[in-house]
């Protein structure tokens, strides 16, 4: 996972698109080097968030910086626009080439941070339908990070999954309660045994436990790992993503 700089408009902003770029590109090549197997962009620093509409010059500074990403680093690559602008990640990822979205509010409304976001499966399918974005893998969080699932309470993570399945996702992304937060090992594999779609760890893995998810796991997203001191607002640690990805070697030899 890359997280861009704060994007024009937002409160944090302080660099051009030009310079948000520049350092998207350099993290983008230093993971490259490093030996993952595909990249994300997320704009994490627009803190606070918007919930579900963002303004055109998010989706126009998200656009620009993938195509440089798509362009220099030969590599599959992701988006996800903060928060729950799952239209506006497959319209850039359509317009830009991008391999996969990653998407909140999939199935089953809950209460985020930025307020009460409804479940957008129907709509965004159909979107996808609409502008011949097929080709492009919707991957769900269920039971996501930073929100308040109480209404849901009586509907079990498998049952999300099996909803989440039924209602056409691509992929399921489980985590932890928050950002850097380990995903219990227990919950990935109920997940796992009950869906045939890919599982994939969205939060807390470093190279200290994803041996524990091995077995259970189809892909791992890492941010937060990456970063020096292990905090996601940090530039990444080059030594860490080393560190990690030698073990993922010694996982798959």
């Amino acid at each position: 996972m890359i997280h861009l700089g704060a994007l024009p408009g937002t409160p944090k902003n302080k660099l051009r698109i030009a310079q948000i770029t520049k350092k998207a590109v350099e993290e983008a090549t230093l993971l490259r080097e490093e030996g993952v197997d595909a990249i994300m962009i997320e704009n994490m620093h627009d803190r606070p968030y918007l919930n579900r509409e963002v303004g055109p010059e998010v989706v126009a500074g998200m656009t620009a910086v993938a195509v440089e990403i798509k362009k220099e680093i030969q590599l599959p690559a992701g988006i996800q626009i903060l928060a729950g602008a799952n239209k506006a990640a497959l319209a850039v990822a359509l317009a830009t080439g991008l391999s996969f979205i990653r998407v909140e509010g999939f199935v089953f409304g809950h209460m985020a941070d930025e307020g009460w976001i409804n479940s957008d499966a129907g709509d965004l399918l159909r979107y996808r339908k609409q502008i011949g974005a097929e080709h492009i893998p919707i991957l769900t969080d269920i039971k996501k990070k930073h929100s308040s699932h109480a209404l849901t309470s009586d509907i079990s993570l498998e049952e999300t999954a099996k909803a989440a399945e039924f209602f056409l996702s691509d992929g399921l992304i489980v985590t932890g309660k928050s950002t850097g937060e380990k995903a219990e090992v227990g919950d990935v594999a109920k997940v796992k045994k009950n869906t045939k779609l890919p599982v994939i760890i969205g939060s807390g893995v470093d190279q200290y436990n994803i041996h524990e998810y091995w077995d259970f796991a189809d892909a791992f997203i890492v941010g937060s790992f990456f970063k020096k001191g292990g905090y996601w607002e940090n530039n990444v640690d080059r030594e860490r993503v080393k560190n990690f990805m030698q073990k993922i070697n010694q996982l798959r030899t």
